[in-house]
């Protein structure tokens, strides 16, 4: 069962992996940097810094805004051995190579963008304890939680120009594969901690597939389908070096990009780089709600600035705990759980007419030209049509045009039935009397208006022939039910014998002509 489970989420990935490869290699783009990533990752470098919590922090640090923001220093660069040498002291599962891509990407990190690699590192130390107990509680490599860096560079707000979203940018369709909620009010690919869940069950099952970490991390960029395709455009080799220009062009950049994140957030000391203190609170808690709440509620009754809260719990995207429809969590800083435990009640009622209309919820139709308002001074009555009544007798019996009675109850071709009950509009000083027509029979309701009491017999299509049995057709009464009702008579002998069509109606006292038995 969970092979069969593996190869039907592989498969959709397959499907859904990103389109495109290339069989040469292409010229660089950024300052000898291969690809996308780096221009994925400055763009979420940039976006990082709009963060609440992070504008706190740089406010309140004014050398940081003259200087590091300013600034364009270049830090210290060192010869090739030192890289080498510094990459095997990380202890990683994952083969950490150097080459002259991989030190363009350092140099990227600790020298064009170092001021606002700073403010990452100092991002790393809320995220990366939280990926790491994930990680090690699914038996991953732990140094896999740099992948991080490059896909999102620590931002949970992150979208890619293709639509990727959060941490870990997963796509929509990945997203869903893996169990995360995404509808108009949650987005759980921003959710930190869902979504380094579904991070890591994609992971395992990539490597399930190719028992190596660099093409995991290569495949959990672009794709297994990509990585598949160079590696048969490559004669079946199995190593990212070697089918290195076979991958698509942003893929080329991925892993050296990941490797040169390890690095510098090993020894990010050594060029410089002092990680900015981030003024988010390291210590939270988890509450579950079950119940529709609003962030702003929250916030007004505890005093919690509402973009702090936004930012702890990103995955409400119009700031709706849609609690209840599906349990979701609430994360707080710690110091305001026991607030909110003993404010509940107050903080659910807070402006809940405001932020959940109850009147929203229950809103009864407008009137058009399907559902007609009532004529002034008239009120609704109920009429139950009876075996012999037809539109134009309703209509004489209670002083309205038949067209009225059509508009009124969506009638076409005056077509009514037994048992249908009809709305009538009538004055209202005589609404009593003329509900008592329900109860009247033809005559008295004929002798009412005038008109002759004889009720009208329903025509027959021929008359009764003796060799023929007769079925008098009753309200509710269908030609397949009647056909049913006798032994070898099917619903084309009734058809037949009685000179209708598929399309033709019957009605209740008809009389049909059925086979006999011979």
């Amino acid at each position: 069962m969970i092979k069969g489970f593996f190869v039907i989420v592989l498969g959709t990935l397959l499907l859904i992996s990103l389109p495109g490869t290339a069989d040469e290699p292409e010229k660089d783009s950024i300052a000898g940097v291969p690809g996308v990533p780096a221009i994925e990752f400055l763009n979420n470098l940039d976006s990082l810094l709009n963060l609440y919590y992070v504008k706190q922090s740089v406010a309140r640090d004014t050398s940081l805004v003259q200087e590091s923001f300013e600034s364009d220093s270049l830090s210290a660069s060192y010869p090739d051995s030192v890289y080498i040498a510094r990459l095997n002291k990380i202890p990683s599962v994952v083969p950490l190579s150097y080459n002259h891509i991989v030190r363009n990407y350092i140099n990227v990190y600790t020298q064009k963008k170092k001021e606002k690699m700073e403010v990452m590192l100092g991002m790393a130390d809320y995220y990366f304890p939280m990926i790491e107990q994930i990680f090690d509680q699914e038996d991953l490599p732990l140094e896999l939680k740099y992948m991080a860096v490059i896909e999102s560079a620590l931002n949970p707000g992150a979208r890619s120009r293709a639509g990727a979203v959060g941490l870990w940018q997963f796509m929509y369709g990945t997203g869903r594969v893996y169990g995360l909620t995404i509808n108009s009010l949650v987005d759980e690919r921003r959710d930190p901690i869902r979504s380094t869940y579904a991070a890591a069950s994609f992971l395992k099952d990539l490597y399930n597939l190719y028992h190596d970490w660099t093409l995991v991390i290569a495949a959990y960029n672009c794709g297994p389908g990509n990585v598949n395709k160079a590696i048969r455009r490559s004669g079946g080799v199995r190593d990212y070096w070697k089918i290195y220009y076979r991958l698509p062009r942003e893929t080329r950049g991925y892993v050296p990009a990941f490797i040169a994140a390890a690095y510098t957030l090993n020894f990010y000391w050594d060029h410089g780089l002092k990680p900015v203190p981030i003024d988010i609170p390291l210590m939270r808690d988890t509450l579950i709600i079950q119940e529709d709440l609003h962030l702003q509620q929250v916030a007004d009754v505890l005093h919690i600035p509402i973009q702090l809260l936004q930012e702890m719990n990103p995955q409400y995207r119009r700031n709706i705990i849609p609690g209840s429809i599906h349990p979701f969590s609430l994360v707080l800083p710690l110091q305001y759980t026991g607030k909110f435990i003993d404010y509940q009640d107050s903080i659910f009622s807070y402006k809940d007419s405001i932020f959940f209309d109850p009147s929203r919820k229950t809103l009864a139709p407008q009137y058009t030209r399907y559902n007609p308002p009532p004529p002034k001074g008239r009120v609704k009555i109920y009429y139950t049509v009876k075996q012999g009544d037809n539109l134009g007798f309703i209509a004489e019996w209670f002083h309205v045009r038949a067209s009225d009675l059509r508009y009124w109850n969506h009638i076409r071709h005056n077509m009514i039935r037994v048992g249908q009950r009809l709305k009538v509009y009538v004055p209202k000083s005589k609404a009593s009397h003329y509900k008592k027509y329900n109860s009247y029979s033809f005559a008295e309701k004929q002798r009412r208006t005038g008109n002759s009491v004889t009720q009208p017999v329903i025509e027959q299509d021929q008359p009764l022939d003796d060799r023929y049995e007769y079925y008098r057709v009753r309200s509710g009464d269908t030609i397949w039910e009647i056909a049913r009702k006798y032994e070898g008579v099917t619903e084309n002998d009734i058809l037949r014998l009685n000179n209708l069509s598929r399309r033709s109606k019957i009605h209740p006292g008809q009389h049909l002509k059925i086979r006999k038995k011979s």
